[in-house]
Parts: structure tokens; C-alpha cells; sequence
């Protein structure tokens, strides 16, 4: 990882990035790297009430959106408009996100491990285990950013429009991603776990339960994965050495 050196998260819903990085992407804002936020889907799902309007669901997703970057301190956050549950690996789709690359010169790219299908979550209370499934919009946003970063952003024959544009080819030093089962890396945020929670309250539509529950539950898999470096609370990831 090159110090200050700009970066471009990328993930499929408008709340993602908090949860799965928000203390890692407030914390190098915080010491300053430009930190941009790019969300693949417009979120218009995000209702368990039939009768919602979808238009209306996908607009308050974005000013949460927007909300939760600026409390994270991202120099931007941008949204695809795909309908949430229908993110697909495509040209378009590589397309938007090469050229964020691109445009926001990104060294480093955060996402999310698309290898990562289930998880074991463990149940302090029982003593045992439960599996759960990783919803596909978030192993295709996974993998759309690492097919973005190559072959992609640094060859000059993907996208070649962007060229004509004025863009150049962006190389990618290294990629981090988070919601994976193989982790290389644990990242002490004990001093920004306050700063995600806040950024993720700013989705209030999502945080039905309230959001102390939710910060009851990121705290303890904070705290587990902080355990294994001695530090209080921390975030996980499988980073990629691309230098």
C-alpha cells in the first residue's frame, strides 16, 4: 500500500461499505487519503413493505448514501443504477468502475471477497455455530472490482474510449477485501468503531431493529477479530499484493 495514495471502495448496496469497511475507510480518510465510495446497486429493494414505491426506496437510499460517506469524511460517493438484487458481471457494469479507477486515480481498490459464499457465525450465547449465505450482489460486486483492476483499468485496450476522453490507464498497487474467510490482515479500528456506527446510522431506512443492536453485534466481531492482533476492535480483510 502506497501512504496517502487515493482510493476507491466498491461494493453492491448503499450501507456495505460501513458495515464490511466503515472503520478502515474512515481511518485513512482521517490520516488523508482521498477515499471514494462507488455503490452498485441503487438499493430500491431495501423494503420489507410491498407497497413501497421502489423510485422512492432507491432516493432515500442515496441521500443515506451520501450521508454515511460524509461520516466517514469520503471525498465522494457515487451509485449505479441497477436494481438491487440484479447486479450482473458485465462490460457496462466494468465499465463504470474501470473508469472510476480511472478518474479518482485509485492505487488502492476495497471490496468484498467474491470466494466468500458462506459463513460460519458463531453464537457466544450457545456455544456453537451458524451458517450463513452471502447475498450474490455482493460476491458479483467482488468481482467486478477485481475484474476491473485487471485486466482492466491498466490496459489501455479495455475501455479505450476513456482515452479519447483525456483519461489514462490507472494501475492498481493492491486490493483489500473484506467479508472474507480468508483473511491475511486484521485492521485496528478502536478508535474509528464509534465513526462507522455513526455512518451507519445514517441509513436509517435499513436500521429497523435500532441501531444499538446493530452496534452490540459489529462490536463483538470487532472485538473477535481484534482479539488476534491485542488491540480492542478491528476489521478483517484478504488483501491482494498487486506491486
Amino acid at each position: 500500500m502506497v501512504e496517502g495514495a487515493p482510493v476507491l471502495a466498491v461494493f453492491a448496496h448503499p450501507d456495505d461499505a460501513e458495515i464490511c469497511a466503515g472503520g478502515t475507510l474512515a481511518k485513512w480518510a482521517s490520516a488523508g487519503r482521498v477515499v471514494h465510495l462507488l455503490v452498485l446497486t441503487n438499493g430500491d429493494r431495501g423494503s420489507s413493505d410491498p407497497a413501497a414505491d421502489r423510485a422512492a426506496i432507491a432516493a432515500t437510499r442515496l441521500v443515506e448514501t451520501e450521508a454515511g460517506a460524509a461520516a466517514l469524511a469520503l471525498s465522494s460517493a457515487r451509485s449505479l443504477d441497477v436494481h438491487d438484487g440484479e447486479l450482473e458481471n458485465t462490460p457496462v457494469v466494468r465499465e463504470a468502475v474501470v473508469r472510476r479507477i480511472r478518474e479518482v486515480r485509485a492505487q488502492t481498490v476495497l471490496s468484498c471477497d467474491p470466494t466468500a459464499v458462506f459463513f460460519d457465525i458463531p453464537n457466544a450465547e450457545t456455544n456453537d455455530t451458524k451458517t450463513a449465505y452471502n447475498h450474490s450482489d455482493h460476491r458479483t460486486a467482488g468481482a467486478i472490482a477485481l475484474d476491473a483492476v485487471f485486466p482492466g483499468s491498466g490496459n489501455p485496450h479495455f475501455f479505450p474510449e476513456h482515452l479519447e476522453e483525456g483519461l489514462e490507464i490507472q494501475e492498481v498497487h493492491d486490493v483489500w477485501l473484506g467479508w472474507t474467510n480468508q483473511p491475511n490482515h486484521v485492521e485496528d479500528i478502536t478508535d474509528q468503531f464509534v465513526t462507522k456506527i455513526a455512518a451507519l446510522g445514517s441509513h436509517e431506512s435499513q436500521i429497523t431493529e435500532g441501531i444499538r443492536l446493530w452496534d452490540e453485534w459489529m462490536r463483538e466481531e470487532a472485538r473477535v477479530a481484534g482479539a488476534r492482533i491485542g488491540v480492542d476492535l478491528a476489521e478483517e480483510f484478504r488483501i491482494l499484493d498487486l506491486s
